[in-house]
């Protein structure tokens, strides 16, 4: 018996999501294991880090600005940042390789899933719009495409991140996959509600949330090897 088309319909806007949370997944599960089994002066930790200001600058950047412009994008991600400094400071370090980790660990996870949240939302929009409705937006599948290329380092710098700052790699996988099914989440609200332009500021927050993770873990791997 075949399934019923608004089933059917449904299935089609989830499997993007699918897909990319998938990727994801398969990307961190790659790099716990890597993080696990590298020896003690690794560079996993920093690399990652670089990846996560990559993917922020690069990738979130440029959608944030279309949506909320510059100013407010400067002014969210800064408070973002200033805020987790202040955590830092006053009592909870937030550092991926030390006996506190757990901080960093929980930051982290919520940033990654904010962001995959909207990555979702935004995917089930776009595969859902009639066509010609937009024609000077980028195509569904170029769309999907930027998605899932920033889904591998994303994966890569989470999975690593996380497993250098739990203590055990069940803890890091759980932490991963409850951030990145998030992109799942993101695409069933995405299937009923149109995005308003709300969505973009806590982007801008998880954006000045990755590039202080990111820089924060290079940093502290770099005055732990010293």
């Amino acid at each position: 018996m075949r399934a019923p088309l608004h089933w059917r319909l449904s299935l089609s806007l989830l499997a993007p999501a699918m897909v990319a949370t998938a990727l994801a997944l398969a990307c961190a599960i790659a790099g716990a294991r890597l993080e696990a089994g590298a020896p003690r002066g690794r560079i996993l930790v920093p690399l990652s880090g670089a990846l996560l200001v990559a993917v922020a600058i690069f990738g979130v950047g440029p959608e944030v600005v279309r949506g909320a412009g510059w100013i407010a994008t400067i002014a969210l991600a800064a408070a973002a940042y200033v805020g987790l400094s202040m955590v830092d400071l006053h009592g909870h370090p937030v550092c991926p390789s030390n006996s506190h980790g757990e901080s960093f660990a929980a930051s982290l996870a919520i940033a990654t899933a904010l962001h995959a949240f909207l990555d979702g939302w935004g995917l089930s929009v776009v595969r859902s719009a009639p066509s010609g409705v937009a024609p000077d937006v980028i195509l569904p599948n170029a769309i999907l495409g930027a998605i899932l290329l920033h889904k591998i380092p994303e994966g890569l710098a989470l999975g690593a991140m996380l497993r250098a700052s739990t203590p055990s790699m069940a803890g890091a996988l759980a932490l991963a996959g409850a951030a990145e099914l998030m992109t799942v989440a993101g695409s069933i609200v995405g299937g009923w509600a149109a995005p308003s332009a709300w969505v973009s500021y806590p982007l801008a927050i998880a954006l000045g949330m990755f590039v202080f993770l990111g820089t924060h873990a290079l940093r502290g791997e770099r005055h732990h090897s010293h």
